[in-house]
């Protein structure tokens, strides 16, 4: 029904930069909140950045002030800048979505992409 799939993901320097995309394709009729989480192995999978339609953001704070959620509504798309990597920021990034899928359905479902590998080396 919907896909998402991650992009963007890589090995980098700490200091580094990273922009992960996430479109959603198939039938949508409207997305509400956009989200980023990531995981690591034997962790549970961590809340990263929220954006809404509208463009209310949370962050983690862990990521405040060195990364950036932000989505093209008319691409379905949710993006993540990253900067100021750390190795800490290592971990499988995964974007999620709010989907509603026809107007009569009246409710939102949340799909997941399949993840996307981020690793900072020191």
């Amino acid at each position: 029904q919907v896909q998402l799939v991650e992009s963007g993901g890589g090995l980098v320097q700490a200091g580094g930069s990273l922009r992960l995309s996430c479109p959603a394709s198939g039938s949508i009729f409207s997305i509400n909140a956009m989200c980023w989480y990531r995981q690591t192995p034997g962790k549970q999978r961590e809340l990263v950045a929220t954006i809404t339609y509208g463009g209310s953001i949370t962050y983690a704070d862990s990521v405040k002030g060195r990364f950036t959620i932000f989505r093209d509504n008319a691409k379905n798309t949710v993006y993540l800048q990253m900067n100021s990597l750390k190795p800490e920021d290592t971990a499988v990034y995964y974007c999620n979505a709010d989907v509603r899928l026809t107007y009569s359905s009246g409710i939102y479902q949340t799909f997941w992409g399949q993840g996307t590998q981020v690793t900072v080396s020191s």
